[in-house]
């Protein structure tokens, strides 16, 4: 009875184990044996990425899950068993397609019909939708394989400028450049600092020389008042009238009737003229030379 006992036990241990080894690969997979669910079937023609426990959506919402994978080698199709969530009622009219991840795996959507519920065990009839990597494979694939040979180009052309000479001599004479630019901005705040320094000095001259041009303004407005107080009219007519005598005198001398005229004009009167200079001017040396010939002196 002991060694009954002892087996007994062993064999209730292994049992519970294999149990819970079971329920354990089952749980990692994702399938809880202890949720009641409604079984559904399905056929597709390439089960690429889909794998068991795989979820099943419905606008998003997971509601059921891949039980099983079979390959029914009489209708060469694979045949999928999808477990359902008991209070999931699949109507008449569904569909269901299986859609691949980004990251290489799939699931199954179920697009809902109208029609009244579908019994358990029915088969849901697939669809072909594309997935969002179907779209990537071929939609984008062939725009990235047209712009490869494109990108190629581009990365030739960009090693080739990288590799030129030119670029490096460029890149010094930027540098140089940039030297150049930063001195020059901190002599310009050498000088911005000097301005600053230097502007109270300059607004105390300015507000001087204001103050000397408001004082001269004022000046200007005297001058301006005397000078509306001088006889302007009566002087100007005086120097009207002393051009006009001017003008008269300049007539009379131009005029070689006129006596002023003859007196400038007449050749002969000026020869005489200068003779009679000359004479008076010999008779005075000789009254100097012989002051007695001319001047006789008595005394009584």
């Amino acid at each position: 009875m002991k060694i009954f006992t002892k087996n007994v036990k062993i064999a209730l241990t292994v049992l519970v184990g294999l149990a819970l080894l079971y329920w354990g690969i089952n749980y990692l997979k994702g399938v809880n044996l202890f949720t009641p669910a409604n079984y559904f079937y399905t056929e597709v023609e390439s089960a690429d990425g889909l794998l068991e426990a795989a979820p099943v959506t419905v606008n998003g919402f997971q509601v059921g899950q891949v039980r099983e994978i079979k390959y029914d080698y009489q209708k060469n199709k694979i045949t999928i068993m999808i477990g359902m969530n008991k209070e999931m009622k699949v109507p008449a009219g569904s569909t269901i397609n299986m859609v691949s991840g980004l990251l290489g795996g799939a699931s199954m959507v179920l697009n809902l019909g109208n029609g009244a519920p579908m019994e358990t065990g029915s088969f849901i009839p697939t669809t072909d939708v594309p997935g969002l990597m179907d779209n990537v494979k071929d939609n984008v694939m062939p725009m990235v394989s047209g712009m490869m040979p494109k990108v190629d180009s581009i990365v030739s052309n960009v090693n080739m400028l990288t590799s030129d000479p030119a670029l490096a001599a460029s890149l010094t004479r930027l540098d140089a450049i940039t030297r150049q630019l930063q001195a020059s901005a901190q002599q310009l705040t050498q000088l911005m600092a000097g301005l600053n320094r230097s502007v109270p000095g300059v607004m105390s001259n300015v507000n001087g020389i204001t103050s000397n041009l408001s004082g001269a303004s004022s000046n200007i407005t005297d001058l301006s008042e005397s000078l509306k107080q001088l006889p302007l009219d009566e002087t100007l007519n005086k120097v009207n009238t002393t051009l006009a005598n001017l003008q008269a005198l300049s007539e009379q001398l131009n005029d070689k009737n006129s006596s002023l005229g003859k007196l400038v004009n007449d050749h002969e009167l000026y020869d005489n003229a200068n003779h009679a200079i000359a004479s008076l001017d010999s008779l005075l040396i000789d009254i100097k030379a012989n002051p007695k010939r001319y001047i006789n002196v008595k005394v009584f």
